[in-house]
């Protein structure tokens, strides 16, 4: 059975709160059947993203408030 697991990508400072944030995706583990797949990634998130949220502009996409910012 496939597994979904939040794992970290990239450790970064933020300007916005001040401190580091961990960038991370979240990934489709295969099943046991098959595997030879590679994860597949699904989504993205910030461990600050709250704080973020909280500022009066848009901050960027993984704090899902500006697409066209991508801190990588």
């Amino acid at each position: 059975m496939a597994q979904k697991k939040w794992q970290v990508s990239k450790v970064r400072y933020c300007e916005h709160v001040g401190q580091d944030v961990a960038l991370e995706v979240q990934v489709v583990l295969p099943a046991d059947q098959m595997p030879d797949q590679p994860p597949h990634v699904i989504a993205h998130r910030c461990s600050k993203a709250m704080e973020c949220n909280k500022v009066d502009k848009m901050v960027c996409a993984y704090c899902f408030t500006n697409p066209d910012i991508k801190p990588v």
